[in-house]
């Protein structure tokens, strides 16, 4: 049996949103921050507002998307943030290229630590947040039954809309067999916190948890294959039982949507609004 993410109920705007609205949205902003390669403050902080005011709209409980914060707190932080902070890289030539103030040198590596960098790494953070603060709530806030209406509706094939629906669901029950495993190895006598020895030897240590969990992992997978050929999936056009409708409001997220990536593109290549710069209240903050 598949497992889904810890969907609720909420009589929230968000959630009387069209699904389709969410994605639509959620595709415009995320173009018009990598497309048109924004890197201004000034563009990224309003957009960043926005989605964290859509994110609170949604009221998800914390205990619900703890986990899932704590992992993209630490890849954009610890990861996106300290390459930027490092190297620079990821972003314009400008960061590395144009004479910045250095603030000081990393030990051990000898990696100096400019202004621009700094600035840069900043930008980035809140960038890649603002992405994933509008991504992180779908999976909490949209019913698991609608998943593959709503591709098929955007237009995307049958097989496609279903590949999709399959795919929201596989990290929730790969995450419940794993945890079903864990909790029947340590019935076993099997204890996970103790890994001696070194990458061999834990990876052997593993094997307990590895096997069965990419076993269930499989044998899932067959199932759900067979219960689609038995069905006869794929072999003519089928119906879905589930209708969407756009409301008033979806109208107005979607012109949103659309209106800001317009925006973007227009600020970018029309005006020249966007290019990578530090402003002056950041070089006054470090005393420049």
């Amino acid at each position: 049996m598949l497992a889904t993410w810890k969907y609720r109920q909420r009589d929230t705007f968000i959630q009387r949103l069209d699904p389709r609205t969410r994605f639509i949205y959620f595709f415009s902003v995320v173009l018009a921050l990598t497309i048109p390669e924004i890197w201004d403050y000034r563009i990224i902080l309003p957009l960043f507002a926005l989605s964290l005011t859509l994110y609170f709209l949604a009221r998800i409980e914390w205990k619900d998307v703890k986990r899932a914060w704590i992992f993209i707190l630490v890849l954009v932080v610890f990861i996106v943030g300290l390459n930027g902070l490092l190297s620079g890289r990821g972003g314009p030539s400008s960061v590395v290229q144009v004479e910045s103030p250095t603030l000081f040198v990393v030990p051990l590596i000898n990696v100096p630590v400019t202004m621009n960098k700094l600035w840069f790494a900043i930008v980035q953070i809140i960038r890649m947040l603002t992405m994933a603060i509008l991504a992180l709530p779908i999976p909490y806030t949209v019913d698991p039954n609608i998943y593959g209406v709503t591709f098929r509706r955007m237009g995307a094939s049958d097989k496609f809309s279903f590949s999709m629906d399959l795919a929201f669901r596989f990290l929730p029950t790969f995450s419940r067999d794993f945890s079903t495993t864990v909790d029947a190895q340590r019935a076993r006598g099997y204890e996970m916190e103790i890994l001696k020895g070194g990458v061999v030897a834990k990876l052997r240590r593993l094997a307990p948890l590895i096997i069965p969990v990419t076993m269930q992992a499989t044998v899932t997978g067959e199932d759900v294959i067979d219960a689609m050929d038995l069905r006869a999936f794929d072999t003519s056009k089928r119906t879905w039982i589930k209708e969407l409708h756009y409301a008033p409001r979806d109208y107005f997220m979607i012109g949103l949507g659309v209106s800001i990536f317009v925006a973007c593109c227009t600020l970018k290549w029309v005006f020249g609004i966007g290019e990578f710069f530090v402003p002056d209240f950041f070089y006054a903050l470090l005393g420049y």
